[in-house]
């Protein structure tokens, strides 16, 4: 997941409802010195997360930046949210690395999906 050229572009799949998605919207500073590092390090610890489904990534010509993760149920979101390595780079995300960020926390309710043959 941490080399995004080689990964197949692709939306994560359609999960069989509820589950929780975590919206995370971001404008991101100047300085990004050590952002690439930490980034592929969160998105190798949360695929650890036991009821982890996925993420989806966006990026605007603008540079708002727009990642997904979707997660089976709270706990496992409860566990991202308080894993301490995550906490620490939310600190250092608003302390060097963004401009401005929104969290939108969601209970999917319907989901279904298309893929062409």
């Amino acid at each position: 997941m941490t080399n995004h050229s080689e990964a197949p572009v692709t939306p994560v799949e359609a999960y069989e409802p509820p589950y929780c998605a975590a919206v995370f919207t971001a404008v991101r500073t100047q300085n990004q010195s050590g952002y690439s590092e930490t980034n592929a390090r969160m998105e190798d610890l949360v695929m650890d997360i036991p009821g982890f489904l996925g993420m989806d990534h966006a990026q605007t010509p603008g540079g708002l930046g727009i990642s997904v993760a979707y997660f089976r149920d709270a706990d496992a979101l409860t566990e991202w949210r308080t894993n301490a390595e995550h906490r620490a780079a939310q600190k250092r995300g608003q302390a060097e690395w963004y401009e401005s960020y929104t969290l939108h926390v969601a209970r999917v309710e319907r989901s279904h999906g298309f893929k062409r043959a």
